[in-house]
């Protein structure tokens, strides 16, 4: 089987020690988890997590069942880069003057949509959301120049169809 992105959306209670139960199943499977976001759902008083691997669907199914089985997971999906909607974003830090000496500066910012967050006498430091391949060419853009500092969030993702965790609690919620 061929190996693709999937991003794994794990809906739960937020718990003590789940994070570390999830990383442990892909550790078992030597498969690296290449992004991880959680926060809050849509869902009051549930957890999201986005996870991002690239393997085969086989693992990937095989990785979603085995997360399901843990007590405080309320639902696992997980979906190709086709089926939803996402974005990174990043921060970096870069020495002030450059962005005075060096006009390309400015023109990698207004190339890549990048957004100048603040600017002090030392440094100043640029924001860039959008798909991991934009931020890694504005990172090899920008690295001839220097970058004091460097960070990527995770991925957060949306499905483009309707996901049926809202429904799968209610039938719950009425079942109690």
């Amino acid at each position: 089987m061929e190996k693709t992105w999937f991003t794994i959306s794990v809906y739960s209670e937020n718990n003590v020690g789940l994070l570390n139960r999830i990383s442990g199943i892909f550790l078992k499977r030597h498969i690296n988890i290449e992004g991880l976001n959680v926060s809050k759902s849509e869902i009051e008083g549930v957890s999201k997590f986005t996870i991002v691997i690239y393997t085969t669907l086989e693992w990937t199914r095989r990785i979603v069942s085995q997360i399901e089985k843990q007590v405080e997971v309320i639902k696992a999906f997980y979906h190709t880069d086709e089926e939803i909607i996402y974005q990174e974003s990043a921060l970096f830090k870069i020495a002030s003057h450059l962005l005075f000496d060096e006009r390309q500066i400015q023109n990698i910012i207004k190339e890549s949509n990048g957004q100048i967050v603040t600017v002090s006498r030392d440094y100043f430091v640029l924001a860039k959301t959008g798909r991991r391949h934009e931020i890694d060419q504005m990172h090899d853009e920008l690295e001839p120049y220097g970058i004091m500092q460097f960070v990527r969030s995770g991925r957060i993702a949306v499905t483009k169809a309707e996901m049926p965790i809202s429904s799968l609690l209610e039938k719950f919620q009425h079942e109690l």
